[in-house]
């Protein structure tokens, strides 16, 4: 979108990691550590998740627009984890807590959401492959971003060629007939 409007590589790159950087995409491998320290224990996994979804809060690790099924990418990734944490004992006790959580985590959100399907995404095993290859999780999203910059260049570069502004779609489904307020009640300008 940001190369549409003719802007500059730079530009369109560094757009792309600024979307990428959020908890709810590329970011999503640190708040997955931060719960899996936070629950400690297989066994305070059920109420910790039960927890999170009754203060409206999203389990991360779960739920993919694209993938109702498990993400196949978790699939790899689990099995990449499984062989990489066999190296370390810490590395262990962390993919085995994982292993438990997401089971328990996939049996409440089935319980208490129903329907909606959320299983586990890519970002739930992709935390604990990054963990095992040492990285600390500040560098996560740009490890990340590595393997998309060739992808966000092409994409430019393309959308320079095309030369065609992308103007985003959208519709209000909000209220209606609302009034702005008439003025401040305290007197303030």
């Amino acid at each position: 979108m940001i190369a549409s409007t003719r802007s500059d590589m730079v530009s369109a790159v560094t757009g792309a990691i600024g979307a990428l950087k959020g908890p709810l995409h590329g970011g999503a491998p640190v708040p997955v550590l931060d719960m899996l320290k936070d629950i400690k224990s297989a066994d305070r996994a059920e109420p910790w998740v039960r927890a999170e979804l009754a203060a409206g809060r999203r389990i991360m690790g779960f739920g993919h627009r694209v993938y109702k099924a498990r993400d196949p990418r978790a699939a790899v990734l689990s099995t990449v984890a499984d062989a990489m944490s066999s190296a370390a004992l810490e590395d262990r006790k962390l993919f085995d807590l994982a292993r438990a959580v997401e089971q328990t985590a996939l049996k409440v959100l089935d319980d208490v959401k129903p329907g909606r399907n959320l299983r586990t995404n890519v970002e739930f095993f992709t935390a604990l492959v990054l963990q095992a290859l040492g990285l600390q999780p500040r560098s996560f999203v740009a490890t990340f971003a590595c393997g998309r910059v060739a992808g966000w260049v092409r994409a430019r570069d393309r959308a320079a060629r095309r030369d065609h502004l992308i103007r985003p779609q959208s519709e209000y489904v909000g209220p209606r007939n609302l009034k702005a307020p008439s003025g401040r009640s305290d007197g303030g300008s």
